[in-house]
């Protein structure tokens, strides 16, 4: 395949949404002479989804893609056992092996959304790091220092708290930094906290006497809650939900982030995204800014019609202050509940001290009317339109 060597599609891809290129340089010069490269990234299959956060690594390959170099995804079914600790403040616990199946089995399809995964190569690292020996091991490990994996910043504030580190936790960044002499990488990509596993693999192949491969590391994406965008703390918007699901999730965000998701979140051209920002300056309207934010991110992964209709129904139930065209039908057979059990009856809450929770906060509507007492019985009715929140609408059958 020719790799195209286009002056300004190399300096996006080295500054776009990029934390930090060890050696920028050395990358530039190596992506200006035309070989093919390859590029490496891994993925732990922790969780089952993939959120646009972590997807901002494949929109970085994608653009690797479209120069033409060869990128290799690394599936860490052996380091999963593991759990990376780089930004953990506590030890993980380790995956089974069906954990681990059942959630790398929609990774490449998910993956797929960004990547052309027919030039993709896929690799799984239990292939080298399952046969590794004991002598191996020892021998990759004496190259490394208690102190240097230590002294990392998630370790030495656990340390000082006296929380527990697993020496299983330390072995962590030689697994992967092994998995870059494995595949004979040229680059590797990771999150701005994946700096010190990405060194090691640097370290490593000089040893095994390979190039060193180079590094990029990309900047955090703040979640819903303004925290970093993370599966465990729930604040993700995932590749995998539904286009109604997403674009609402976009809308809630915090408008100090807008900008942030347009460089790092989507993949509009940078002349683009600079106009975007002048106007947001210039007129400060957030509401119609995020609205085409999320509109682009709906399109990204469901399609540019998915994008238009999500856009749609969420002025016809916001601005227009319509109900969406297509709400979830639920049976249910009483006649009267109280405002707890409907709400667990029609799963709109999870438990009654949820339901209680949401009807305190003002947060239940019934056929558009607020219920403020949560041992209020209620009537069941036919055609009963539930609300909880803003844009979840639940349709009463009996």
């Amino acid at each position: 395949m020719k790799v195209s060597t286009d002056k300004q599609k190399i300096k996006e891809l080295l500054e776009r949404g990029v934390e930090e290129v060890f050696d920028k340089k050395h990358l530039e010069k190596e992506l200006l002479s035309g070989r093919q490269l390859r590029i490496k990234h891994g993925v732990d299959p922790t969780g089952s989804k993939i959120h646009i956060g972590r997807a901002t690594q494949y929109w970085k390959l994608k653009a690797f893609q479209d120069l033409g170099h060869q990128i290799v995804i690394i599936i860490g079914d052996f380091t999963a056992r593991i759990g990376d600790a780089s930004d953990k403040e506590s030890m993980r616990r380790p995956l089974t092996d069906q954990e681990i199946e059942e959630n790398f089995k929609n990774y490449t399809d998910q993956i797929g959304k960004v990547l052309d995964m027919e030039k993709v190569e896929v690799r799984y690292n239990s292939e080298w790091l399952a046969k590794i020996s004991p002598k191996e091991l020892v021998a990759l490990m004496q190259n490394f220092t208690a102190q240097q994996l230590i002294q990392r910043r998630n370790f030495k504030e656990r340390w000082e708290a006296g929380k527990p580190i697993g020496l299983h936790e330390i072995c962590y960044p030689i697994f992967q930094g092994y998995d870059s002499v494995a595949i004979k990488a040229d680059v590797e990509t990771g999150g701005s906290d994946q700096l010190f596993n990405l060194g090691v693999g640097r370290q490593l192949q000089e040893l095994f006497k390979q190039p060193p491969q180079d590094i990029m590391t990309l900047k955090m994406v703040w979640g819903l809650d303004g925290r970093k965008m993370s599966t465990s703390w729930g604040n993700v918007i995932n590749m995998t939900d539904e286009p109604k699901e997403m674009f609402g999730k976009v809308m809630s965000m915090k408008d100090e982030h807008i900008m942030e998701y347009f460089q790092l979140c989507t993949n509009l051209e940078m002349e683009k995204v600079d106009q975007i920002q002048k106007d947001l300056i210039d007129q400060g309207n957030f509401r119609d800014a995020k609205a085409l934010l999320a509109q682009t991110i709906v399109s990204m992964y469901h399609g540019s019609e998915a994008g238009q209709n999500a856009a749609s129904e969420f002025d016809r139930i916001f601005k227009d202050k319509e109900m969406p065209e297509d709400i979830q039908e639920v049976k249910v057979s009483q006649d009267k509940l109280n405002i707890l059990d409907l709400l667990v009856e029609t799963k709109l809450a999870p438990s009654k001290q949820e339901a209680k929770r949401l009807v305190v906060q003002g947060g239940i509507k019934i056929n558009n009317s607020v219920v403020s007492d949560f041992k209020q019985e209620i009537e069941i009715l036919d055609n009963m339109i539930v609300q909880k929140g803003k844009r979840i609408f639940v349709k009463i059958k009996q």
